[in-house]
């Protein structure tokens, strides 16, 4: 079965096909570098992350760039704010996005471009539009001209009459038409400046992306990825710059990440329920926010709410009770293989199919979560009731949640964690004590490791444990 992709430029689900298979090229817009990423922000990186992975566990060679946005209006008005560079202020929070990221197990791009870095690059770009004429120069600022270009509008879906409407000219801007969109801005004082052909300046949000993906990847990209917000203008004027230097299409396949609302409302600053990761991160474990996010569908809505974060955590844990109990399953691990085998195994191999041809459906993580759990009671019943278990089964299973869990990485599968010496000589004399029927002793034994945090569980095949 081949993995299907809901293009947003066709509005459909398509077979990725890259242009050089096995390998696929994967472009996500990355952070403006002058705040603390938000738990929004956060979904669409752990979002494409799981879909990198995934294109690896399918055995595609992905090669992943993602850029930092380190200069723009923001940036130099919180530099100016805080009495910092500009480059002062992008190195601060550069470090911090990856620190926020990789506490969410999200894994480092092959490449991370900066904007500042490839200024030779995007002036470069800049002269071609200008030389196929799509761009104008007007007092010193360089804009796009989206006239030049019929097809503009073509990934939001609409024609050019009915984006003026929303259109607007900021102060002190000299297009032609309010759709324009600049790709070199001229200086002002105060602000950081690079040569250019047309005085001194810096480059636009939009040109960055093209140049840069232009620069490492010189081929039309086969995934280009980003929040549903940078549909328009950013994803739109990226293709019609792109078209205007080269004729040629930036991407294949479009992927937009949905939005994430807070408590069923938009986040904004204005409502003061903005959350950055680095807030949350200290009241949630990042595992848990992690589950969140993939337990719906990555195009559509999301609300986040702490109930949902603490439903998350519920439905993580049982799932890493029942691997630590997997792994322990082993130190009484035979080779008989009967009817409760038989079930097993049936319910692995359903689970293998449910998980791939959920992830190969435009990557719907909710129903490879659903796989999960589906084996997960399998399982449970299986320790339960069989004994002894069979090893070889026990190991199929192991590695199947293994691969899974490479992908969306939300349990641990290292080998449980040893009792401290004490505590495991209560657990010993309390398995006497129940041995020798006295179950007052064997009850208090219980309560003190309770109020140690240990949990026990009495089965038929001995007492297992975990901490609350």
């Amino acid at each position: 079965m081949a993995v299907k992709i809901y293009n947003t430029l066709s509005r459909s689900k398509e077979e990725l096909k890259p242009g050089n298979p096995p390998l696929v090229t994967f472009y996500v817009c990355g952070p403006t570098v002058y705040d603390y990423i938000h738990i929004g922000n956060a979904r669409v990186f752990i979002i494409f992350d799981v879909i990198r992975r995934y294109l690896q566990f399918r055995e595609y060679d992905v090669k992943l760039i993602q850029n930092y946005t380190d200069i723009d209006d923001k940036m130099i008005n919180r530099a100016n704010e805080q009495g910092l560079t500009v480059k002062t202020l992008a190195d601060q929070f550069i470090r911090a996005y990856e620190e926020d990221v990789s506490a969410l197990r999200v894994r480092p791009a092959d490449i991370k471009p900066k904007a500042t870095e490839h200024i030779p690059e995007i002036i470069e770009l800049v002269e071609r539009l200008l030389r196929n004429g799509y761009a104008y120069i007007a007092d010193g600022d360089v804009y796009f001209d989206t006239a030049s270009y019929p097809q503009y509008g073509q990934l939001t879906r609409q024609k050019q009459d009915e984006l003026l409407a929303g259109a607007r000219v900021d102060p002190g801007e000299k297009k032609r038409n309010p759709l324009d969109f600049v790709l070199w801005k001229k200086k002002k004082a105060g602000e950081p400046a690079w040569d250019s052909p047309w005085g001194e300046g810096r480059p636009g949000w939009h040109i960055e992306c093209s140049a840069m993906s232009m620069h490492y990847l010189d081929d039309t990209l086969d995934i280009h990825a980003g929040g549903a917000d940078l549909i328009f203008p950013h994803h739109e004027n990226e293709i019609a710059q792109t078209w205007g230097a080269d004729q040629r299409q930036l991407a294949r396949y479009w992927l937009h990440a949905g939005y994430l609302n807070i408590e069923e409302q938009k986040m904004s600053k204005s409502l003061g329920n903005v959350l950055t990761v680095r807030s949350l991160i200290k009241e949630h474990n990042p595992l848990d926010l992690r589950f969140l996010i993939l337990s719906a569908h990555y195009r559509s809505p999301l609300n986040f709410s702490d109930e949902l974060v603490a439903q998350s955590r519920s439905g993580r844990l049982r799932l890493q009770e029942m691997i630590d109990n997997l792994l322990s399953a082993h130190k009484s691990a035979g080779d008989v293989f009967g009817e409760n085998e038989e079930v097993l195994a049936k319910a692995l191999k359903g689970a293998q199919n449910r998980f791939t041809t959920a992830m190969d459906d435009d990557f719907n993580t909710a129903d490879g979560l659903g796989a999960l759990f589906d084996l997960a009671r399998s399982c449970n019943i299986y320790l339960k009731e069989a004994y002894p278990y069979n090893g070889e089964l026990l190991d199929q299973v192991q590695q199947f949640y293994g691969a899974v869990n490479d992908v969306f990485e939300i349990i641990d599968l290292s080998a449980p964690e040893s009792l401290d010496d004490e505590i495991a000589a209560k657990i010993e004399r309390r398995e006497q004590a129940r041995a020798e029927k006295d179950f007052a002793t064997a009850d208090q034994i219980r309560d003190e490791l309770l109020n140690s945090g240990i949990i026990l569980e009495d089965t038929p095949h001995g007492t297992r444990w975990k901490r609350k």
